[in-house]
């Protein structure tokens, strides 16, 4: 609504909800940690579940093990976009306050396509991480009924961000402004029509979204009426408190970092790896040998 009635800021706006979309997502997967690992070692559980295979289109990758591998990657592949969408944010901003954003054109020269382009990938992996999470606990899950709350969180995800890169694709093709019968229309009016059309939809789209939030997401498992009530401000105080993000995130670098190092390390000892085992294996055989030759002989006929 506010892109509607301040066009001229849209592009900050249009950031700040889908920064807040990958808080929703993050948020997704901890409510669904949190209620896995409540009752159960979720770890030791999908351990021992047959082995769940990647889908279309990463069918061809290897599967990532039942268990800590599984949950760490699932983690990690969506805490990456709760890293990257306020950077190519950040970037989008730099490159509008230099002339060279040109929000809505697919040009070479224009950094939207690429920043589009990377949001993409990167939400489309946190989906993929989050459907493949799903996958290895539907059992589990069964009892929150998750199938509406992953259509939920889906269908936000695509009102917010894939809906308007079709309706860009629609403008750069010129079916938009054929179907507005604005042909005599400059350029900028008719990238603008299209931002308004998208901030219309997501208006229609958010309210029927909201209200299929309220049944999927109901608050009435959580209600405790031995609980003492707090006040309304602290319950927002304590639901804007974002400090597990910043110790995730900082989990994230760390987990990379040290994957990447392992790697690293791999390949420069890998020509070092051969000397020590062989030294290690005829030292090995010396105290072997020297232990054996002082073995009593009724002791060495048994061996």
């Amino acid at each position: 609504y506010l892109g509607l009635v301040y066009p001229d800021v849209s592009i900050y706006l249009d950031s700040l909800r889908e920064c807040y979309e990958a808080y929703v997502i993050y948020n997704f997967m901890k409510y669904l940690k949190n209620y896995l690992s409540t009752d159960m070692n979720l770890e030791l559980v999908l351990e021992q579940k047959p082995q769940v295979n990647h889908i279309f289109p990463l069918c061809w990758m290897s599967p990532w093990l039942m268990g800590r591998e599984l949950i760490e990657n699932c983690k990690q592949g969506i805490m990456q976009y709760v890293v990257v969408r306020p950077i190519t944010s950040a970037m989008a901003f730099v490159f509008d306050m230099l002339n060279v954003y040109k929000e809505g054109e697919l040009r070479m020269d224009a950094g939207f396509p690429y920043i589009v382009a990377a949001n993409n990938v990167s939400q489309f992996l946190a989906m993929y991480c989050l459907v493949l999470f799903y996958r290895a606990t539907k059992e589990q899950l069964s009892p929150i009924r998750p199938i509406g709350k992953f259509l939920c969180i889906k269908a936000v995800v695509f009102f917010s961000f894939f809906q308007s890169v079709l309706i860009i694709i629609l403008v750069s093709n010129g079916l938009i402004p054929e179907m507005f019968d604005i042909d005599q229309m400059k350029k900028d009016d008719i990238k603008s029509i299209a931002s308004r059309l998208q901030n219309f939809l997501i208006c229609i789209e958010m309210f029927l979204a909201a209200v299929a939030h309220h049944y999927s997401f109901s608050h009435l498992p959580f209600v405790d009426p031995h609980h003492k009530d707090i006040s309304y401000l602290s319950a927002v105080s304590a639901m804007w408190d974002v400090s597990d993000v910043g110790q995730d995130i900082r989990e994230h670098f760390v987990f990379y970092g040290t994957s990447l190092s392992r790697r690293m390390g791999r390949g420069s000892s890998r020509s070092d790896e051969k000397s020590p085992l062989v030294n290690t294996a005829s030292d090995s055989v010396g105290s072997l040998e020297s232990g054996y030759q002082s073995i009593p002989d009724s002791t060495e006929v048994i061996l």
